[in-house]
């Protein structure tokens, strides 16, 4: 599949050749920017680089977005083996473009492949493919205050297969779009239930890895939940059945007076980039943060309880129910520690603030 244009190292730019440019296409689309939800709008380009059995992935290439053509014999497609990883872009007020720890992305990348037996992109090779993505679909970052680019990279065994095997061949793919709100409720707390019959992950599985299995074996218990009126699902420990674990795709947090605690990282919950980021500004903030075993009857004295994901930033929970039984947290308002979190967080996302922490990362448009 020919790319329609040709990158320039120097200036990251794109030469026009059959099709318009990245500097033609500079202007912000015009969308629907004050309902803009959490759903796939198809943009311009996307990002395709492949690795064969030598594990060294090819320069790359930004192309037209649209379908890739797989065998059905595809290790991906057969045995499940492939990853992803989200992070997003900001738009500041004087029109410019911040990615938020894509490094740190690209380590979770490398991580998750050693898991799986797949051979990864470097972190330089990963973090400018994210630049040249989001370069070549700048005119779908959302203006400021309206949302974010959603950047998903996508590592997959591409290779046919028929034995169970690592694949022969992989791609590392990059597609982006525009989004609000991961929930319908936005900054409005939502609703939990515990779910006591199924479970995310178990000790010694891929719990820990962002592999794309982890994510459709929540999507039963996930539709339950939302048939009976509940945004989401807190998981338990497949061994205790009594320690929080995560909810569907975001970290949780339990606040106690001035204490912070969330449950510590063992192989079965995904150590989330937006996990850390809260707990570092938290510190530096004063409060204490522990991470732990976090049994669930604390959720039942607790303050607040959080959650915490790229997609979500900071939602806070209005309620869990467990075992029937539903606990309310701050008359289902908005916490005092999960307003102040999410401000100092996005704040910093979005270039309002000086970036004391040293996160973002700005694009030479």
């Amino acid at each position: 599949m020919p790319s329609l244009c040709h990158k320039v190292p120097s200036t990251g730019k794109c030469h026009a050749s059959m099709t318009t440019s990245y500097m033609e296409t500079s202007d912000v689309t015009d969308l629907d920017w004050e309902n803009l939800g959490f759903g796939l709008i198809e943009t311009d380009f996307m990002y395709v680089a492949k690795c064969g059995t030598d594990g060294i992935f090819s320069k790359g290439e930004v192309l037209p977005f649209g379908p890739i053509a797989l065998s059905p014999s595809a290790g991906v497609l057969n045995y499940g083996q492939g990853l992803f990883e989200g992070l997003k872009a900001y738009r500041k007020t004087d029109g410019s473009i911040l990615l938020f720890r894509p490094e740190e992305n690209a380590i979770r990348m490398l991580s998750g492949a050693e898991r799986m037996c797949m051979p990864a992109p470097t972190v330089e090779q990963f973090v400018d493919a994210v630049k040249q993505t989001v370069l070549a679909n700048k005119r779908w970052v959302p203006p400021t205050g309206k949302g974010s680019l959603y950047i998903r990279p996508l590592l997959i065994g591409s290779g046919a297969v028929l034995g169970l095997a690592p694949a022969p061949e992989y791609s590392f793919i990059i597609f982006v779009s525009p989004v609000g709100n991961y929930f319908k409720e936005g900054l409005s707390p939502i609703n939990l239930i515990v779910e006591d019959k199924f479970h995310r992950a178990s000790p010694g599985g891929t719990g820990g890895v962002k592999t794309i299995g982890n994510y459709a074996s929540v999507l039963k218990a996930q539709k339950i939940a939302k048939g009976k009126g509940y945004s989401d699902v807190l998981y338990l420990d497949a061994v205790h059945d009594k320690y929080l674990e995560e909810v569907s795709s975001c970290n949780i947090f339990v606040v106690k007076d001035n204490v912070i605690s969330t449950p510590a990282i063992k192989g079965t919950i995904l150590p989330g980039i937006t996990r850390k980021s809260i707990i570092e500004v938290a510190q530096s903030k004063g409060f204490k943060v522990e991470e732990r075993l976090v049994c669930v009857d604390e959720l039942i004295n607790a303050d607040e309880v959080f959650c915490t994901g790229t997609a979500v930033v900071v939602s806070p929970v209005g309620s869990v129910t467990y075992m029937g039984k539903r606990v309310e947290y701050g008359n289902q308002g908005v916490g005092v520690v999960s307003q102040q979190l999410y401000k100092s967080l996005t704040s910093l996302q979005m270039g309002n603030v000086e970036d004391w922490m040293g996160w973002t990362m700005q694009l030479n448009q």
